[in-house]
């Protein structure tokens, strides 16, 4: 290959797979919006989806995909995933998106999978030509992919620090465009590159004026239906990479003052200034229009979500999701001595305090409250400071994280270790105070897991009987759930009594009182599992090995719960399990039979078994590290631009340095690096938590060093399985090498569902050591696969 094309080339699949990746974590952004949080984790089965047809077309058709027509099929297959991003985008704008309140949800899901699946299919044509027609260049080349995808997750961040969604989306077919230029460069046909070159030109073009545009909500492209509902214009719109906030209602019109579970009998009729905020079109907040005057917000007082500041005067008072401020002007209300507000998203921070700011009052400013851009949990690891109170109100937010496509992590604020956390940052006499929706019986599991997770708590603190620290009291749909260091005092409890009786809300457990005996069993601590194992739902507390707070529909149970997938992601995850496994199933058993040489296929086995080995390990692996490291790192932020990003930059350098294996050793060189690669994993799959453990009250910049350094060595072995794989399969059967390139990216998507079904059912680690395994199997075939290379050279 001429030098300079060789340079052009690599350069065009490093421009694909940035853009590749870069759109399927945009859309988890999208599908957050448009849909709910949990079909987020749709997008990376769509692309893996999407890319394995791609494959399979390469190798189903030979004589089309000619070897020395491959530049020319680069430069094309890159052209159409430009252009296909943009208009699959478009008319999965179109039409309203799927709620899947009922089974009729399925197929407006089902043409969604399938529009947006178009253009990956182009993506995954032009990577398996690339890895699959230059077997001697597959080492730099993978490399290449790697990076390119690495480099795509710092630079995905970037844009949507800068402007919304659907810029992004044209700014990621320019990226895409400019893959099809650098490949048509190294085909040589100026007709060719002239098309592309202009292609590109007119998508820089396009993504410029709209993000102009969209800074005065006026663009060409935006989102139309949310969540089955036209939307309107805001007042004011910021994305970024883990949500997108809306500001809207007219700042100057009175209205009727907002509360989550204010009391019926608060009778006044003033009326305030507010404004809604909504998180990916779903989770709200409000912001108060604040002159100074407290005494004019004395309706918080009537809200059962402020009861603990009833117990506790003068305190000191920790907010988890500060939001819109309300909490913080709860705690100035009833004249605590200080206030931190801890926010996770810094959009919103900016839009309260500095957008919003005269018009929220600029609590900022206030000498007694302190506003903190951070994840609570791991601020409060690192703090010394105590709490007399520490607050949560209805803080979840039904939307993705950025990673949302590769974990299901949900909350890491929902953990025995979390609250445990809280129990430890508390004064003697502190409360930990969180209020949760209520609505009827179905809420009542997430209740009693609430319930559970406190019972749980206190008893790994050293609290012998938790029933005497935990009261639960409701109001309309909202209950608040209080839990203290110490038993509640009688002068507490009648504190409590009291309160309810004059503003009517309703007690339904206490040291005194159980509204029933499941609650009265959970709160006494007493064969917690085997009161769990007993109700029909899972109530059982969650760990930071299993996380799913939110899901209470066990696996066993998916079947008879399809219907609810609005509210439970648990029935999505098993439709779509079965889905890819059936899926996966048919494109790699399909190609077969069309296969016209049989001869081909002869001693094919070895290299199917490697090829789904490393495809579901590598999977495996990356999906339970970053939930692993999610809650350790802190902010969502990370998973993306430190995890995915080290284990993808680190496996580029694991490929990159196959490269210079020469062709007399590197059989027994490859078999030495598998094996390593299982130690590794190994050694880290123990280290990990360890290492979370010990480095937790760590420094953020020491944390991301420790993260880093636990992906790094794992990701450069990794990064060396699928160059050894090619080599050995082409020195086979050169004409398979497509096909099991499809095999290798269909048991991914397999993977990219299996790593969360496993965690849900068996907990993070189960998955890691699930990929561990899937690694060892995988290297045993490279070793069947190599003997058969020797026994028929």
């Amino acid at each position: 290959m001429d030098p300079a094309a060789d340079r052009r080339l690599t350069a065009g699949l490093f421009m694909v797979t940035l853009s590749g990746l870069m759109y399927e974590v945009l859309l988890t952004r999208i599908f957050s919006v448009t849909m709910w949080y949990h079909f987020a984790f749709m997008a990376i089965s769509i692309a893996l989806f999407g890319m394995t047809i791609g494959g399979l077309l390469v190798y189903l058709l030979p004589k089309y995909y000619r070897e020395e027509r491959a530049r020319y099929h680069l430069a094309l297959s890159s052209l159409l995933f430009s252009i296909t991003i943009l208009l699959s985008f478009i008319i999965h704008l179109r039409f309203p998106q799927a709620t899947l309140s009922s089974m009729k949800g399925l197929l407006p899901l089902g043409l969604t999978y399938a529009i947006i699946s178009v253009p990956f299919i182009f993506c995954g044509i032009c990577v398996c030509l690339a890895l699959t027609k230059f077997p001697a260049h597959v080492s730099r080349l993978y490399a290449a992919d790697l990076s390119g995808a690495a480099t795509g997750c710092l630079l995905l961040v970037l844009i949507l620090s800068i402007t919304d969604g659907p810029t992004a989306v044209i700014a990621v077919a320019f990226l895409a465009g400019l893959g099809s230029v650098f490949f048509a460069a190294a085909n040589g046909g100026k007709t060719l590159l002239r098309v592309t070159a202009v292609c590109s030109i007119l998508l820089v073009t396009l993504a410029v004026a709209n993000g102009i545009l969209a800074a005065s909500y006026r663009s060409l492209l935006r989102l139309i239906w949310v969540k089955g509902a036209l939307e309107s214009q805001p007042v004011y719109e910021k994305w970024n990479s883990f949500s997108r906030i809306r500001i809207y209602q007219d700042p100057k019109t009175l209205q009727k003052p907002f509360g989550w579970g204010l009391s019926s009998t608060y009778s006044s009729s003033r009326n305030f200034n507010q404004l809604g905020l909504t998180i990916d079109g779903s989770a709200f907040t409000v912001l108060t229009g604040f002159s100074g005057h407290l005494e004019r917000l004395d309706y918080l007082k009537y809200d059962v979500t402020n009861l603990a500041h009833y117990l506790r005067r003068d305190a000191r008072v920790l907010t988890i999701g500060a939001g819109g401020g309300r909490d913080v002007l709860s705690a100035l209300v009833f004249d605590q001595k200080r206030v931190v507000g801890v926010e996770i998203n810094q959009a919103i921070l900016d839009a309260v305090n500095r957008k919003f700011g005269d018009f929220t009052g600029h609590l900022d400013k206030n000498p007694k409250v302190l506003f903190v851009n951070d994840e609570a949990r791991s601020y409060l690891v690192r703090s010394k400071d105590q709490f007399e109170i520490i607050q949560s109100s209805l803080i979840d937010t039904w939307a993705a994280t950025a990673a949302g496509a590769f974990v299901l992590s949900e909350n890491a604020l929902y953990t025995i270790e979390a609250w445990t956390t809280f129990l430890k940052h508390l004064s003697p006499t502190g409360i930990v105070t969180f209020s949760r929706w209520y609505l009827g019986e179905g809420e009542v599991p997430l209740i009693y897991k609430l319930t559970s997770l406190a019972s749980a708590s206190l008893l790994r603190f050293g609290i012998e009987s938790p029933r005497s620290h935990i009261i639960l009291v409701k109001n309309k749909s909202i209950g608040t759930l209080l839990m203290s260091r110490e038993p509640f005092s009688q002068k507490d409890l009648d504190t409590i009594e009291e309160v309810s009786r004059a503003m009517q809300f309703e007690i339904i457990l206490s040291p005194r009182f159980a509204q029933d005996s499941m609650f009265e069993m959970i709160a006494s601590g007493k064969d917690l599992e085997r009161v769990a194992a007993q109700y029909p739902h899972n109530i059982a507390p969650p760990t930071d090995d299993s996380p799913f707070f939110f899901q209470t529909v066990r696996l066993s149970d998916v079947w008879r719960r399809l219907g609810e997938f609005r509210t439970n992601a648990v029935p999505i995850l098993g439709f779509l399990l079965i889905v890819v496994v059936g899926l996966t199933g048919l494109f790699i058993l399909g190609p077969l039979v069309f296969t016209a040489k049989k001869s081909v296929l002869k001693g094919s086995f070895p290299l199917f078994v490697y090829f789904g080995g490393i495809g579901f390990g590598f999977m495996l692996v990356e999906v339970s590290q970053m939930q692993r490291l999610i809650a350790f790192l802190g902010h969502p932020i990370y998973s993306l631009t430190v995890v995915l990003f080290v284990l993808l930059l680190s496996g580029s350098f694991g490929s990159y340095l196959t490269r210079k294996i020469p062709d007399f050793r590197w059989k027994h060189s490859a078999v030495w690096r598998l094996l390593i690669l299982q130690g590794t994993l190994l050694v880290f799959g123990i280290f990990t938590p360890l290492a979370m453990r010990h480095f937790q009250g760590a420094t953020t910049p020491l944390r991301i060093l420790v993260a880093a350094g636990i992906c790094i060595p794992i990701g450069i072995f990794m990064g060396m399985a699928f160059p050894f794989g090619i080599r050995i399969a082409s020195a086979l059967s050169r004409p398979l090498t497509p096909w099991l390139w499809g095999v290798n990216g269909s048991t991914s998507v397999c993977a990219s569902v299996a790593a969360i079904v496993i965690a849900i059912g068996s907990g993070i680690s189960a998955s890691f050591w699930a990929g561990f395994l899937c690694y060892g199997i995988a290297c045993l075939a490279f070793i069947w696969a190599v003997q058969r290379r020797v026994e028929n050279p």
